[in-house]
């Protein structure tokens, strides 16, 4: 049989009406899908990768539509607010924010409540009066308990150390509400104990290599140091590097807090000794959900916590 040119148009244009059918149908599909834009303090920490994934995986199972928008450091809260900003004026949905300021987050909380978009804050607590004094609203917290994960950090040195260590701090960004709230946990442990004495206490601003360059030159100013609680275990991987770099593994006790994976194998190894653990998926996952629920008009919980465990050699290798 031969097709001519004019045979062969004829055969094609049907099949062509049904793939732009198709693409419209798919299309009207994906535009009727709610957006909850998911804004993280940074992409290069494994914690928020794994809160990342719990979202990605609630996203899918809510048929909705997730944007995933972080700065390249935590400490870049001026880059935060431009990416949430942004997402105001392209009228996501819904937010999610992990706040790299506890009280810089506020002014675009206000922005999001004026135009209409609920706002879910995880892992950093906003803070409370600066608010209140502006007026924003947020419709759910979730979680940890960072006061009891630093409590349980300075129980672990106590009883490893018998009551009577010369330790050092490594904390996090200054004035922000997380790491604020694991210094007072682990104050609430340690410091009714006199044979408990804090040498140092220094920032190093949630960063790996912070922690080895802060760390070092506590190692130089106290070389008599036996233990450090880090407020995270990126600060507290540096601080390993460190220690390691003066001929000193083993003989510090190092407790971090996140509980990520190269943390737990840490932990196995004996570079660290301890860990805490606070379900970052739990927490991408649940405010999914919650934002989800929201823009079905549902009431959510204004507070969710998620559990935080102690993990040591003996728990480390366990399933996440």
């Amino acid at each position: 049989m031969i097709v001519t040119r004019k045979s062969f148009v004829l055969i094609l244009a049907p099949l062509f009406c049904l793939l732009v059918i198709s693409c419209q149908r798919q299309n009207e599909t994906t535009s009727s899908q709610p957006t909850i834009a998911l804004v993280l303090k940074t992409l290069n920490n494994p914690f928020f990768i794994d809160m990342q994934k719990g979202a990605e995986q609630a996203a899918s199972q809510a048929g909705v539509r997730l944007t995933v928008q972080a700065a390249e450091r935590e400490v870049d809260v001026e880059k935060q607010m431009q990416i949430i900003e942004n997402l105001i004026q392209s009228k996501v949905s819904a937010l999610c924010v992990t706040p790299s300021g506890s009280r810089e987050i506020v002014p675009a909380i206000v922005k999001a409540n004026r135009a209409g978009i609920p706002v879910v804050i995880l892992d950093t607590r906003v803070h409370p009066q600066t608010l209140q004094e502006a007026g924003g609203k947020v419709a759910s917290f979730i979680g940890s308990d960072n006061f009891e994960g630093g409590k349980l950090a300075g129980e672990f040195i106590l009883k490893k150390l018998g009551g009577t260590a010369k330790v050092a701090l490594l904390e996090g960004i200054p004035g922000h509400e997380t790491g604020d709230s694991r210094l007072k946990g682990f104050h609430a442990a340690v410091d009714a104990h006199p044979g408990i004495q804090v040498v140092a206490s220094q920032t190093a601003n949630w960063e790996r290599d912070q922690g080895y360059n802060v760390f070092q030159n506590i190692l130089q100013s106290h070389p008599q140091v036996q233990a450090l609680f880090a407020c995270s275990d990126l600060m507290a991987l540096g601080a390993v590097e460190a220690i390691a770099a003066a001929g000193k593994t083993g003989k510090i006790t190092v407790v971090g807090f996140d509980a990520f994976s190269e943390a737990r194998e840490a932990v196995l190894k004996g570079t660290m000794d301890a860990t805490i653990a606070q379900s970052p998926a739990d927490m991408g996952r649940l405010a999914i959900e919650n934002a989800a629920l929201l823009l079905r008009g549902q009431t959510v919980q204004e507070e969710v916590s998620v559990k935080i465990a102690l993990i040591t050699k003996e728990n480390a290798a366990e399933k996440k």
